[in-house]
C-alpha cells in the first residue's frame, strides 16, 4: 500500500441488496477519506456495460484504499482500524478487504478467531506498507 504498492479493494457484502450496498459503501467512503494519510475512492467499471445493467462488469459497488503519505503506522494497520470502528457501529456490516490475491472479512462482532485471521491477514501484507527490513540487524 505503499506508494507505488498494491491498492486495497473494499467491498461491503449485502447478499445482493444493491441499495443497501451503495448507501453502506457510500458511508464507508465518507468515514476513510477523513482520515490522514489514506486516499479512498470508488472504482471505475470498465469494459462493456450490459444491456439493462448500471455499470459496467462490476456486479458490486467497490472502493479502492490506499496511502497519500508516510504515516507512523503502517498503513494496513490503520485501514484495518478503520473498517473495524466502522463495522462495530451495527454487528450486521462486514467489509471484504482484498489486496492482490489475499482477502479476509471484518465483521461488525469479530469473535476471538476472526481477531487471530485479520492479524495474520495484516502479517501477510505488511509487506507492502511496512518499513523496510533492516539488514544490519542480527
Amino acid at each position: 500500500m505503499r506508494d507505488g504498492g498494491s491498492p486495497w479493494t473494499l467491498t461491503v457484502p449485502t447478499g445482493g441488496d444493491t441499495l443497501r450496498q451503495e448507501r453502506l459503501t457510500r458511508d464507508l467512503h465518507d468515514s476513510l477519506r477523513r482520515a490522514d494519510g489514506l486516499a479512498v475512492g470508488f472504482h471505475d467499471a470498465d469494459g462493456p456495460t450490459e444491456p439493462g445493467r448500471k455499470g459496467a462488469g462490476m456486479s458490486e459497488v467497490a472502493l479502492w484504499a490506499a496511502t497519500t503519505a508516510a504515516v507512523a503506522r503502517p498503513a494496513s494497520q490503520i485501514l484495518i482500524t478503520l473498517i473495524k470502528e466502522w463495522c462495530a457501529k451495527e454487528r450486521h456490516r462486514k467489509v471484504v478487504v482484498t489486496v492482490g490475491d489475499d482477502s479476509i472479512e471484518i465483521t461488525g462482532r469479530p469473535d476471538a478467531a476472526q481477531e487471530r485471521l485479520v492479524r495474520e491477514f495484516q502479517d501477510r501484507v505488511t509487506g507492502d506498507d511496512g518499513p523496510e527490513p533492516d539488514d544490519g540487524a542480527a
